[in-house]
């Protein structure tokens, strides 16, 4: 890991860019601005571990990471993967308590890094700042609890076949890997890839360029359909 040398008006533009400090007044932005960091990780590293201290909240400038969890037999569980421009690590950085996961580079990455015990300060002087914390938290958990219902209601393969529903189909979108579905579904890579043989066999559809294509709608809407 390295620091990199950045210019007041990057910091600039990367806080108003982010859901948590767009609508923050001028003057607060720049206290805030002069309490971030730019790192730089090759892949491979860990920028945290499970347990480890919080310093503070991560934007992701430039490249992927995954977030997972290990379990007691030591088996992985991606929770989730970053892209640009995500936010992570937020309810640390606000709670002031441990990390809950683990987060590592899949590539070679940019990651602001803004100071947990300077945001926690924000929120007890700024009502608009901590306003702002609460809807983001709202919306988190409003997913968590889309999440869970899908995961309630609806088997992984259907799940899968709702996640492909909303995908880009032209060639030029970018392609998820097993393990980035497996991730957004909240389960592992060998039973995405085993639903993957699933609706390929069904007919609904069909794999071209490692890419994930509809080929019968009306089989292919079965599927994005509750249990029976």
């Amino acid at each position: 890991m390295k620091t990199v040398e950045t210019k007041f008006e990057e910091r600039i533009k990367t806080l108003r860019g982010n859901q948590y400090f767009d609508e923050l007044p001028d003057n607060l932005l720049k206290e805030i601005s002069e309490h971030m960091n730019l790192r730089e990780y090759p892949r491979g590293d860990v920028l945290f571990w499970e347990g480890d201290p919080a310093n503070g909240m991560y934007i992701m400038e430039h490249g992927s990471a995954k977030i997972f969890r290990t379990s007691p037999q030591g088996r992985q569980y991606i929770v989730r993967i970053l892209q640009e421009h995500d936010t992570f690590a937020e309810v640390p950085a606000f709670d002031g308590g441990m990390h809950p996961v683990n987060v590592e580079a899949l590539e070679t990455c940019r990651v602001w890094e803004i100071d947990g015990e300077m945001l926690r300060e924000l929120v007890n002087l700024h009502p608009a700042f901590a306003q702002k914390i609460i809807r983001n938290y709202s919306q988190m958990l409003r997913g968590m609890v889309r999440m869970v219902s899908e995961m309630a209601f609806y088997q992984v393969t259907h799940r899968l076949a709702r996640l492909i529903e909303n995908m880009p189909q032209d060639k030029s979108a970018p392609h998820w890997t097993q393990e980035q579905l497996a991730a957004q579904l909240g389960t592992v890579r060998e039973v995405v890839a085993r639903s993957l043989k699933e609706l390929e066999r069904s007919g609904a559809i069909k794999m071209e360029d490692r890419r994930i294509l509809i080929a019968d709608k009306e089989i292919f809407q079965q599927w994005t359909q509750p249990n029976n």
